[in-house]
């Protein structure tokens, strides 16, 4: 099972299409259940106005996606300046007007009018009638009515705001013959005062339900609502932490005599979802009880062995089958890790396919109680028709969604159906809502389907099993597997990642970066480095001569050697870089991309072009070698930046003296000799490891055309000024990358949790120490506290160590002095800390430490390692902030959260920096997508992996030929019209 999710699409599928498939007599009256059920959800839609809803405001519409928009942003804005702002950015953009009395449902007509009203009193351009007749009422109006809007949205979704208005609601009429399952709303916790919490709201609920246990409700639990770290990295601290509170809320509905039944999450936590659900379900204190269940996504290519699992597991298991919640979250983190393949299926069908078949299974299973999570029709029918006479086993919907599907089922044939129901606040529903949204409005989904009048019964009703089959299980063509995911764009291969969710996988891969490796490298003399320059310029002219085709040859073969050599390089990055486990993969797979990126571009653009001119001459633009280059790498990207320079300009026909960090030269001598056994010619590249004068002598000798670096702006500068001391030097270009006072701006409509995780990450992965690392913080001061609140909660969470083990998140600064440097800073800021946490006594261990400051101007250098600054700025100031960060003359990356679109606008035209991240974390760029590098004081440009960067290394040489000069014109003789 462990690898199953790995496997082709196409052979997961094979199985299960026999599995699901109907026979003829069976499909028949399947197909006529199928037409009843149809009809009684589209005369439901005159009841409810869900899909009436849908059907207007569809999602690939610009209306749906800002009203979706605003719904996820509106009721968590404390401030009315920045709620103003996102009801004029949300309403101001869409024609709502063309919507106006087009749906069979009054209530969405009267939202429509709302919407149009609002959008008078927001929209852009000169007033008309009806602005000027409600400029009176003015914004507190539109305020008002839109949060009454987004309220009422929030009551169609969630069944109440506390457990207890919950279950009244469940009385009334309309939810007659109908249990529950109550869930008490939120996403992941992010810091351990949020698990407790929703540790106590699932404890109350399940008092709450166990009052009338003849009601027939039940509970749902999120387990990472239950834990801040609920991470395959840290196991052996949240799997007993995780078991110890599902047990005790399971003995507790045990003893009150009600259900509880897991949630399902995302693949990567499967293995550590089944250990806690197996350790659970074995517990002797539970025998007798059968109301212990788990549910099982439909869309992952485990589910039918994970639904096979459960019933081994010696008791009675209540299991609810769901087609899935996470897909595109999931589609893109296997994407983004570069792993095999997906672990679910990639199109809307096949995952039809799997949820027939692992029902077959339940139904068939003596230890499952089956509970079918479903609004599709078909699927309906076909349980229906599978379990025959039987009762045993029960449908499920989420409430505010599925209206009029199941009514007849219970009402007339004995059928039972449970209501998901969540619980919470309208602040909690926001996740929430966009997810079920997003799910059940998507273009494929059947709820979408049934809302469009354009589509027959025949093709709503559609067999998913013949569609798939006829494609022979082919994954959707417009989803590559991560490897092929820039073939389409630019035809280089992606890099290979390593799956740490995988628990084998991590312990393996533990285990490979602590073994020995040898680190030992002797510096060279500054006689070495004139010796090495003048092998690299003899070797320039037969290196040059040598075809591109043949020099990106060997930027390929070296990365395939990268790849295959993963493990040792990877141990060697942690052993003399101190960079965790997750760094270290990282850094292969960026120093394999450069290789294969820079390969693709050189054979595009080292190609001559020719130029247009007058008839009879021909003019041509070469791109050629320069000659010797000097590059200089840094310690903390001791591999990817080390090859990035060095592979850029060997591939464009120059040779390379190369120089590493003093503190990491065993990684580049491992990398330069991978290289020559790639087919790069000794002499074309040279390693030269030591100190700082060996660089001041590298870059001191005429004879290097040109200069990469990455380091310090002092450095930098430096360099700049050593190549200019020479007036006999010819002038050769410097490619500068160096750092910043990188700044992440948060206004009130971002969500919190959101921005608290990608904070963390931007400035505390990998100790702080990335030229791209977050170092000031900027908040919205309405959300200040709040905000901050969580961040230090967040960072109670982290775990500083050893790099080599998988639970460190912060490992050791490079050296001592960057210790002393840094602890130095810290202590004489001591009276502006927020936050610290403690670090092992052994070690270079700085303290992860988040410092005050009273205003932007306060910070005027960058600190490189784990130490954020936070201050505030007021609502409006959007603008002047960005000024004031600009102003520092820094500009490498900035950061924004806010989900006002027009203020992603503002920030992408006035950002003077060279990275910026709209709503994500400030760190990992990525070779092709992501250029990297900056400007003003942070670097000279072109970006490292971009299109760019190859024609710096380049010079450039235009020949133009008189091709009249053998006498006459070839090409006007050879034209047939006019002449003598």
């Amino acid at each position: 099972m462990r690898r199953l999710h790995r496997a082709s699409e196409p052979d997961v599928l094979k199985p299960l299409l026999a599995r699901a498939a109907l026979t003829p007599d069976s499909r028949e009256r399947v197909m006529d259940t199928a037409s009843g059920l149809l009809a009684d959800l589209r005369a439901a839609q005159s009841r409810g106005w869900v899909n009436q809803f849908l059907q207007e405001y569809r999602l690939n519409s610009s209306e749906g996606v800002a009203l979706l928009s605003l719904a996820e942003a509106f009721l968590r804005v404390p401030d009315p300046e920045t709620a103003d702002l996102l009801i004029s950015d949300k309403l101001g953009e869409a024609n709502w007007r063309s919507h106006a009395g087009q749906s069979n449902s009054r209530l969405v007509n009267t939202a429509t009018w709302g919407l149009v009203v609002g959008r008078a009193l927001v929209g852009e351009g000169e007033a008309g009638p009806l602005k000027r007749l409600l400029s009176r009422a003015g914004e507190p109006f539109v305020r008002q009515a839109v949060g009454a809007a987004m309220k009422m949205m929030g009551e169609i979704f969630v069944m109440g705001r506390t457990i207890d208005e919950a279950m009244r609601r469940m009385k009334k009429p309309d939810n007659r013959g109908f249990t529950a399952s109550f869930d008490m709303l939120g996403e992941a916790a992010r810091t351990t005062a949020d698990g407790e919490r929703y540790f106590k709201a699932y404890v109350d609920a399940i008092d709450a339900v166990g009052r009338d246990p003849s009601a027939g409700h039940s509970i749902s639990v999120k387990l990472s609502a239950l834990h801040p770290r609920y991470e395959v990295a840290k196991w052996d601290e949240c799997v007993p932490a995780l078991t110890e509170m599902l047990e005790a809320l399971a003995v507790q509905a045990a003893g009150k005599g009600i259900a509880l039944t897991v949630d399902a999450e995302e693949s990567e936590r499967l293995d550590m979802s089944l250990d806690i659900i197996g350790n659970v379900a074995a517990l002797p204190s539970l025998n007798g009880w059968d109301g212990f269940g788990m549910a099982v996504q439909a869309y992952g290519k485990r589910a039918r062995p994970v639904v096979a699992w459960a019933n081994e597991l010696g008791r009675v298991m209540n299991v609810r089958l769901v087609k899935g919640a996470y897909w595109d979250s999931e589609i893109k983190r296997t994407q983004v890790e570069g792993l095999e393949d997906y672990p679910l299926f990639t199109r809307k069908a096949s995952t039809d396919v799997s949820y027939l078949a692992v029902a077959r299974d339940m139904l068939d299973a003596p230890n499952i109680r089956p509970a079918f999570a479903s609004h599709n029709a078909l699927t309906v029918a076909t349980i229906v028709e599978w379990a025959g006479n039987t009762r045993d086993f029960e449908f499920q919907r989420l409430h505010g969604m599925g209206d009029g599907l199941y009514e007849r089922l219970v009402r007339d044939n004995g059928y039972h159906c449970r209501i998901y129901a969540p619980v919470g606040g309208h602040r909690d529903l926001l996740a929430y809502l966009v997810r079920r949204l997003l799910e059940n409005g998507a273009n494929s989904s059947f709820v979408h389907q049934l809302a469009d009048a354009r589509l027959t019964e025949d093709e709503i009703l559609a067999d998913p099993v013949t569609k798939i089959a006829a494609l022979g299980g082919a994954r959707h063509g417009s989803i590559p597997l991560p490897v092929d995911l820039f073939r389409a764009a630019d035809g280089h291969r992606n890099s290979m990642g390593i799956d740490l969710a995988e628990r084998d996988v991590l312990e393996a891969t533990t285990k490979a970066v602590r073994a020995p490796v040898n680190l030992s490298v002797t510096p060279v003399s500054t006689q070495e480095v004139r010796d090495a320059v003048s092998r690299a310029h003899a070797a320039f002219p037969t290196w040059r001569a040598t075809p591109v085709e043949a020099r990106a040859d060997c930027l390929d073969r070296l990365a395939d050697l990268l790849e295959r050599h993963r493990d040792e390089l990877m141990a060697i990055c942690v052993q003399e870089a101190k960079k965790s486990i997750a760094d270290s993969i990282g850094e292969v797979r960026e120093a394999a991309d450069f290789c294969r990126y820079y390969a693709m571009q050189a054979r595009a653009k080292m190609q001559p072009i020719e130029l247009p001119g007058p008839t009879g001459e021909r003019n041509m633009l070469h791109m050629d070698g320069r000659g010797v280059w000097a590059t200089i790498a840094p310690w903390n990207f001791p591999l990817a930046i080390f090859l990035g320079q060095t592979v850029a300009a060997l591939v464009t026909g120059n040779t390379v003296v190369a120089k590493p960090a003093p503190q990491t030269p065993a990684i580049a001598r491992r990398a330069v000799e991978l290289a020559r056994e790639a087919g790069v010619p000794a002499d074309a590249l040279i390693l030269v490891p030591g100190g700082p004068e060996v660089g001041a002598a590298l870059t001191a000798d005429a004879r290097v055309q040109g200069v990469a670096f990455t380091g310090s702006t002092a450095t930098a500068k430096k360099i700049a000024r050593s190549l200019l001391d020479d007036d006999a030097r010819p002038i050769v270009p410097l490619i500068a990358e160096t750092g910043g006072i990188n700044a992440m701006i948060v206004d009130s409509t971002a969500l919190p949790e959101q921005v608290v995780a990608d904070v963390v990450t931007s400035a505390f992965r990998s100790a702080g120490q990335r030229c791209s690392a977050l170092r000031l913080l900027l908040v919205q001061e309405d959300i200040a506290d709040g905000l901050i609140e969580m961040l230090s909660g967040a960072m109670d969470l982290l775990t500083l160590g050893d790099p080599a083990d998988p639970a460190t998140d912060v490992g050791p600064v490079i050296d001592q002095d960057a210790y002393d440097r840094l602890m130095g800073y810290r202590d004489s800021v001591r009276e502006r800390w927020v936050k610290t946490i403690d670090a092992p006594a052994d070690g270079l261990f700085v303290p992860p430490t988040l410092i005050r400051l009273g205003g932007i101007e306060d910070l005027n250098r960058e600190w490189f390692g784990p130490i954020l600054h936070v201050a505030t700025w007021k609502a409006g100031e959007l603008e002047q902030t960005i000024a004031r960060v600009n102003a520092k003359g820094y500009g490498l990356t900035m950061g924004l959260h806010s989900r006002i679109a027009r203020a992603a606008e503002m920030t992408e035209g006035l950002a003077a920096v060279g990275n910026l991240y709209i709503n994500r974390s400030m760190i990992g760029a990525v070779v092709g997508s992501q250029p990297f590098g900056g400007e003003g004081l942070s670097g000279t440009g072109p970006k490292a992996g971009g299109p760019h960067y190859l024609y710096r290394f380049c010079a450039e040489r235009a020949v133009s030929v008189d091709t009249t000069s053998a006498g006459g014109n070839a090409t006007l003789l050879s034209l047939d019209e006019g002449g003598i």
